[in-house]
C-alpha cells in the first residue's frame, strides 16, 4: 500500500533516474496522464507494469476508487506526460488524499523544466516565483500587475500557440528593457535558449515561428 510519484524525463529519455526506472518495474499499477505517450517511455525501457489512466478530466471520478485499491493493498506509480506530477500537472488531489487516508506517498527527485530554466537564464535565483501556467482570461490582468513589480526572478509555462501573444502582451505590464529569458524544448534535440530584453525577445519570435514547449524566466526588480 503505496503511492509513488515518479519524475519522467521532460524531452530526453535518457535523463530518467535508475531509482525511477526500478519504481515503474516493480509497482502494481501506472498511473499515466496519457497512456500514448507514457508508453513509448515505458516500451524504451522495457517496463511492462499495466497502465492506468489519471488525468485532470477524470481525476475526481476515479479518486475514491484508487483509494480503495491502494487501501487493499497495490502499489502504484504516478507520472505525468513529462516532469514531476503535481506541477503544473495532475497529481495533488491524489496525493492529499493518501495523506487524509494515511497511505504512504513517496515522491522521487527528478526532471521538471523549470529549474534547468532558472539556471539558463542566468538571473539571480536564490528566490524565484513560481506561476505555472498563467491564467488564460480571469485574473490574468490582476496577476500581471501583481507581478510587475516583483523583487525575485518569475517563472512560468507557456504553450507554442500563446507564446508570442504572451510576450507581447508583458510589454503592456513590463518595461520593454526589463531582461527576459526564454527556454524551448528543454534537453530536446532543438534546444533553444533565448535571452535579451522584452522587446528582443518578443521580436526574436515574431520573425521565428515558435514550436515546442516553452518556459519563461523574468528578472525581478532591482
Amino acid at each position: 500500500m503505496k503511492l509513488y510519484v515518479v519524475p519522467t524525463p521532460i524531452g530526453n529519455l535518457q535523463d530518467i533516474t535508475l531509482r525511477a526506472l526500478e519504481t515503474l518495474k516493480q509497482v502494481d499499477i501506472i498511473l499515466a496522464e496519457d497512456t500514448r505517450t507514457s508508453k513509448v517511455l515505458l516500451n524504451h525501457f522495457q517496463i511492462a507494469t499495466p497502465l492506468w489512466r489519471y488525468h485532470q478530466h477524470n481525476e475526481h471520478k476515479v479518486l475514491e476508487n484508487l483509494i480503495e485499491e491502494m487501501q487493499a493493498g497495490k502499489t502504484f506509480a504516478l507520472i505525468s506526460d513529462a516532469g514531476t506530477p503535481a506541477i503544473s500537472d495532475p497529481g495533488f488531489l491524489l496525493v492529499r488524499a493518501c495523506i487524509q487516508h494515511q497511505i504512504p506517498v513517496e515522491c522521487l527527485p527528478g526532471p521538471t523544466a523549470l529549474i534547468p530554466a532558472l539556471v539558463d537564464s542566468g538571473f539571480p535565483i536564490n528566490r524565484f516565483v513560481f506561476e505555472g501556467f498563467l491564467p488564460p482570461k480571469k485574473g490574468r490582468q490582476t496577476l500581471l500587475n501583481k507581478l510587475k513589480e516583483e523583487e525575485r526572478a518569475i517563472v512560468f509555462y507557456e504553450s507554442p500557440h500563446r507564446i508570442l501573444k504572451t510576450l507581447l502582451e508583458l510589454k503592456n505590464y513590463f518595461e520593454a528593457t526589463r531582461k527576459i529569458c526564454v527556454c524551448r524544448e528543454l534537453s530536446k534535440k532543438f534546444e533553444e535558449i533565448v535571452r535579451g530584453t522584452l522587446d528582443e525577445v518578443a521580436l526574436h519570435f515574431e520573425k521565428q515561428a515558435p514550436r515546442g514547449e516553452f518556459v519563461i524566466v523574468i528578472e525581478g526588480v532591482h
